[in-house]
């Protein structure tokens, strides 16, 4: 049984599996006597954890609230809006006698009508969160059980303290669920049994096979493969496509089984490793074994949640930090509530129009006190009757001012949060129904839906059309996960010409790798390679055909063009696997598996035709770059056909030893032939020595037995036998590194400087030849003398890759660009990748100056503050960040790594804070995800911009999160990205018209609703405020109160909730698609500005004046009658007059809540209708306010808005009306 502990610096893990009656040695007690507590039981020992190091759940939650939370949690949330708040007060006033106006509940209801509908609508979004952590939670691993292994005693959860002690039925602890199946033959024998995801604690040993996510952090203890290796994708991690090699820790690969598990000495080990920590590169711990040896525990030791296990069979681990614990959810941070920047600038206004009608009802009150202590002496008529003996002017004062309050309480409406509600979730559903923002699958896979654009936080939409800074993932977001073998330049020397060939791939002709997504149902499956993802060029076959025939211009031309394939499919750490199908076969086989999960470079080789049978091979490499070279080369006939373990004869030796040799097929040869290499060293890439090499002696090739060898051969042949047993560097790596080590140039220099011209990726590939004691003499010293041994190369070739972007990622971010937004692109990749990726995306210009920061050389301050007064002389002027943020971006594009982000200052006077605004765009390479979300922080916080996040792995959670809106892209790694989004994408290029369009119309349409909610009620309170002229200020209604009751509900509520769903700024899509410098009004928050918000107010005063009459009438409800109807026409035409266009919906919701108050009208209320509609001075009443209400806003903002004159002016007036 596992012993686990944990401590304020120190996590202890002890693994002990003997028999159940078995107890741990003393010595393990009497040194942790203080961390353990003896209890006696029934013959046994038991050991009781303190509640402080009880280990967290592996359950992921990405959800805001559970059964328990929901209500207060949400409530609470609902209340930061001011408006709740002063609502709330109002209902409370309501059941005071002293104040009551109308019955308590007509003002209750409206309120928890927000209120529920509100708590259903985000219930609704957090359902959709529970289901997907629910699918993650329930996903099935393999846990050891039986044989007496009874887990890990620690993960209980611990006990909560409450109030009150509870019933005791409740205080029962249940019995918890592991998840484990017994073993249906014996129970008692060790096992490997099903486990959910959320059911694996600290000490559990699992065992992962090929293609599982890894499901916690977890030790290695052994693998599948030979030298205790283990190969990781970490996508989701650090953004990187290429595997990572992990490795066993030495002195547990002996775990292989359950058996081995759970029986001998070499169980007995503990681990102390430190707490958990959000750096992904570090930790540090140790394996001490009973018997006393120690061994470390380190970063390359360790699988971490959200890899994905590749090209290895299975993995066994113990479990070391699961949930919370895991650096991949420290990393993310919690669910934030995020509100849109439209709501929070509408709680300011809130509270000014609360203000505006305490002051009103001030005014009120005094005016009504002193209005009383002078006439209640001269028996004034409205007081006749009334026993003012015992009054108190004072509270009579305060008695008014409260009724005031209820009077003029129209002025924050309480249906304006509700309407917005309503509006957001139907702009949610217009971005759904969008099919130019829809995903169709491809056509091999039809039984798959589109993947259509979710809104899965419906509050933000109108923060789409605000955004100034974009943050972008590159690998998955900007990028297919694909690598595009483009151009190849061999160094043959044509002997009519003097000069290289190059070959360059027409669009259909090019070689692609996409790395393996993680298997999911969602996946379609691939149905094997298709030809026009294969490296296809007419003179290279013509080449390769004249080379391979007995009449070959020369051996330099034979040798060269070989020799370049040859290194080309050799120099790498690339495993192969074979792939078979029969010729009646659709689907391709990868030993036994389904070919959906195995996307990989695949390169055709048609072996055993004679029998039906074709065999392909399937490239696993490190890197995306390694897998194309080796496909390209595949291609072209130079198929790499594995790694095998053979017996050699040593001839110095006269022994026999197991080596690795590598094993070729190749097109130069007049038979079926497999050239083969031993393997001597490899001498491993490093951003350092910017190449790679591999030292090998060619061995004699094995043939074909179905193939006779001919009794003729040619020369190339001949010399091909001749180099058997000879030994061979071969070498590729950056031009500048393998150039200043080459005999002598050849004409390939200018062909590379044409790839670095079109962005690509380059790489120059060489050989040598090495004597036997030349190589024998350096083998001793292989270490330390690398860079001598790989010199005086001769040059074979170059070859450009490239790193294949989504379609139309690079015009999307053109086109934001053009927008005035300024994107920065974080990646893990180095900083020469990071800059070629610039290029590709149009981040980087033509005309761009590249300004690079690096950590670990001179100071980063220091760096900065050159910068700023090498490229931007004038920032000194900029007084504040309002001065940086309209300073117009520069042509310039910093590229900074992660280390000097860490360096740098998070001061808003740092050298970083004023540099950053000043460039069109930022590149962060080797950038960590806790990095990335501090960086939008530090953003959003010091120049307080409107920022959006995209990313498609769980490494951007941190960053979508921090960001004000964040924006995850259905991919191939996983739905972390997308659970914790506030919308969802399936290509970075929809992202143009969500937020051009989408977003450009949503804070259009919800910046003038809000605008029109305060003007419309600010009519009636004005009408009451004037009627209190004549009223002796005594807070009365100055109309029948059901129509101000309806006011908000019916009258005037579909004019302005049509403007939020129908208006539309310019008619069409296309032309805010085609000019995106329209987007700027958003981004200057045209839509919404504090100027126009008084000017509405204002507009609302002038027309309650002009809707009142003189006060004077025959009776009250005559008087209230008019004001209302009339009112209500105004309001709701001039709602209308705001719209940009006038769609059929939005004229038939504009006149719907004119045609309600006349039908009402018409009702039997005081039998009004009976003569009003017969008398020319009601109709007559009705034009003249009609228009004198309307005529200034006409005059002011013919025929629209006042930026008329600019260029709205010349596109609207074409592009009005339609239907949405």
């Amino acid at each position: 049984m596992p012993t686990l502990q944990f401590t304020k610096t120190m996590r202890l893990i002890f693994i002990w599996i003997t028999s159940s009656q078995s107890k741990l040695p003393e010595e393990y007690y009497n040194t942790h006597l203080s961390w353990f507590e003896r209890v006696a039981g029934k013959g046994k020992s038991r050991r009781k954890v303190k509640k402080e190091h009880i280990y967290t759940s592996n359950k992921v939650v990405t959800s805001k609230y559970t059964i328990l939370t929901f209500v207060p949690r949400n409530v609470l949330e609902q209340f930061r809006r001011v408006a709740n708040i002063y609502l709330l007060g109002i209902v409370l006033l309501q059941f005071f006698g002293a104040f009551i106006t109308v019955n308590p509940l007509a003002f209750m209801l409206p309120l928890f009508t927000i209120i529920i509908l509100t708590a259903l609508k985000d219930r609704f979004e957090d359902f959709r969160r529970h289901q997907a952590d629910k699918r993650v939670n329930q996903s099935v691993f393999e846990v050891l059980g039986g044989s007496g292994w009874t887990g890990n005693p620690n993960w209980t959860k611990g006990h909560s303290r409450t109030f009150f002690r509870g019933l005791p039925f409740l205080r029962q602890k249940p019995k918890l669920d592991t998840g484990f199946e017994p073993n249906p033959d014996d129970p008692s024998v060790p096992s490997w049994l099903a486990t959910r995801c959320d059911n694996i604690h600290v000490g559990d040993i699992v065992r992962i096979t090929e293609n599982q996510p890894i499901p916690a952090d977890i030790l290695i203890c052994s693998t599948s493969d030979p030298k205790q290796i283990a190969y990781i994708e970490t996508n989701n991690l650090d953004g990187e496509i290429n595997l990572k090699s992990k490795k066993a820790v030495d002195g547990l690969t002996h775990l292989k089984s359950a058996v081995d598990c759970t029986s001998g000495e070499g169980t007995r080990f503990r681990v102390e490793c430190e707490c958990p920590e959000a750096n992904m590169h570090h930790i540090n711990g140790v394996v001490k074994m009973v018997e006393g040896a120690k061994y470390p525990v380190n970063f390359k030791t360790m699988l971490l949640r959200g890899a994905i296990l590749r090209n290895t069979s299975w993995v066994i681990g113990v479990v070391l930090f699961t949930g919370k614990d895991t650096k991949i959810v420290m990393n993310a941070g919690g669910t934030p509530s995020k509100r849109s920047n439209l709501e929070r600038q509408m709680n300011t206004q809130v509270l000014i129009n609360i203000a505006l009608t305490a002051v009103l009802a001030l005014v009120c009150a005094i005016a009504d006190s002193r209005l009383e202590k002078r006439f209640a002496v001269l028996g004034a008529p409205w007081l006749y009757d009334i026993d003012l003996s015992g009054d108190n002017p004072t509270f009579e004062g305060f008695s008014t001012w409260v009724s005031a309050l209820l009077s003029f309480q129209n002025l924050v409406p309480v249906s304006l949060y509700l309407s917005i509600e309503v509006v957001h979730a139907i702009q949610a559903i217009w971005i759904h129904f969008d099919k130019d923002i829809a995903y169709d699958r491809p056509s091999s896979v039809p039984s798959q839906p589109a993947q259509t654009t979710q809104a899965r936080n419906w509050n933000l939409s109108d923060d789409l059309g605000q955004i100034e800074y974009i943050f972008s993932d590159k690998t998955g977001t900007l990028t297919q996960n694909s690598m595009v073998f483009k151009h190849s330049v061999s160094a043959k020397f044509d002997e009519t010409k003097g000069e290289s060939h190059s070959f360059k791939l027409k669009q259909d002709q090019r070689t692609r790798v996409t790395p393996r997504p993680a298997p999911t149902d969602a996946t379609p499956s691939f149905e094997g390679p298709r030809d026009k993802d294969r490296f296809k060029d007419a003179v290279l076959s013509e080449d390769i055909a004249l080379a391979s025939s007995y009449d070959a211009p020369s051996p330099t031309f034979t040798g060269s063009l070989d020799g370049f394939f040859t290194v080309l499919a050799l120099c790498h750490t690339a495993l192969a696997s074979p792939l078979l199908r029969t010729h009646s076969e659709s689907n391709f086989k990868h030993k036994g598996e389904d070919r959906g999960k195995s996307k990989c470079a695949i390169s055709r080789y048609h072996l055993d035709e004679d029998i039906g049978e074709t065999r392909e091979y399937g490239y696993k490499a490190q890197s995306p770059d390694e897998a194309v070279l080796v496909q390209a080369a595949a291609d072209v006939g130079y198929v790499f056909l594995g790694k095998k373990r053979e017996r050699v004869h040593d001839v110095q030796g006269d022994t026999d030893a197991f080596v690795e040799v590598l094993e070729l097929r190749t097109p130069i040869c007049k038979w079926k032939r497999t050239e083969r290499y031993e393997l001597l060293h490899v001498l491993e890439f490093s951003s350092v020595r910017k190449r790679m090499s591999i030292i090998v002696r060619k061995l004699a090739a094995s043939h074909s037995t179905s193939y006779s060898r001919p009794s003729s051969v040619s020369s190339v042949d001949s010399s091909r036998n001749d180099e058997t047993r000879k030994i061979f560097l071969f070498t590729k790596g950056a031009d500048d590194v393998i150039f200043e080590r080459l005999v002598r140039g050849v004409g390939t220099q200018k062909h590379l400087e044409g790839f670095a011209n079109e962005g690509l990726r380059t790489l120059t590939l060489g050989f040598r030849h090495i004597k036997e004691d030349e190589y024998t003499s350096w083998s001793h010293a292989y270490h330390e003398i690398c860079n001598k041994i790989e010199k005086d190369l001769q040059l074979l070739g170059a070859t450009g890759i490239e790193d294949k972007l989504q379609d139309g990622a690079a015009e999307t971010i053109r086109d934001l660009k053009r927008a005035g937004i300024k994107i920065w692109v974080a990646t893990g990749d180095n900083l020469e990748t990071a800059i070629a990726t610039g290029r590709s995306t149009n981040l980087i210009g033509p005309n761009s100056n590249v300004i690079i920061v690096r950590g670990g050389a001179k100071p980063v301050d220091q760096q900065l503050n050159n910068i700023l007064e090498r490229f931007f002389p004038e920032y000194e002027s900029l007084k504040d960040y309002s001065d940086l943020i309209n300073v117009g971006p520069s042509r310039c594009v910093l590229i900074i790594d992660g280390a000097a982000l860490f360096f740098s200052s998070p001061s808003p006077h740092s050298s970083s804070s004023k540099s950053v605004p000043l460039c069109e765009g930022v590149i962060g390479c080797r950038v960590s995800p806790l990095q990335k979300s501090g960086v939008v922080k530090l953003v959003k916080d010091n120049l307080h911009v409107m920022t959006l996040a995209i990313g498609d792995g769980a490494n951007d959670v941190s960053m979508i999160q921090a960001a004000d809106v964040g924006v995850g892209i259905f991919g191939e790694e996983g739905l972390q990205a997308v659970n914790s989004s506030d919308y969802a994408i399936a290509q970075f290029r929809f992202l143009k018209k969500l937020l051009l369009v989408h977003g450009h119309w949503s804070y259009a349409r919800n910046g003038t609703m809000i605008l029109n909610f305060w003007y419309k009620n600010v009519v009636p309170t004005g009408i009451v405020w004037w009627f209190q002229i004549y009223c002796a200020w005594s807070a009365s209604y100055a109309m029948d109160y059901n129509y101000i009751l309806f006011w908000n509900f019916i009258w005037t509520i579909a004019p302005v909730v049509g403007i939020g769903l129908f208006d539309r700024v310019l008619g069409v899509p296309k032309i805010l698609m085609d000019i995106p410098e329209l987007y700027h009004y958003g981004r200057e928050r045209y839509w919404f500005r504090w100027r126009d918000f008084y000017l509405y107010m204002l507009d609302g005063l002038y027309q309650s004046t002009s809707a009142r009459k003189d006060g004077y009438s025959i009776d009250l409800y005559e008087w209230s009658t008019v004001t209302a109807v009339s009112g209500v026409l105004v309001v709701d035409i001039f709602t209308g007059m705001c719209a940009s266009a006038w769609t059929w919906w939005l004229v038939f919701l504009v006149f719907i809540g004119i045609l309600a108050v006349w039908a009402f009208t018409l009702t039997n209320l005081s039998g009004l209708y009976v003569f009003l509609g017969v008398t020319p001075y009601f109709w007559f009443s009705l034009l003249i306010t009609f228009i004198l209400a309307l005529t200034p806003r006409y005059l002011k903002d013919n025929p629209h808005f006042d930026f008329k004159n600019c260029e709205f002016d010349q596109l609207s007036n074409g592009n009005r009306g339609g239907r949405r």
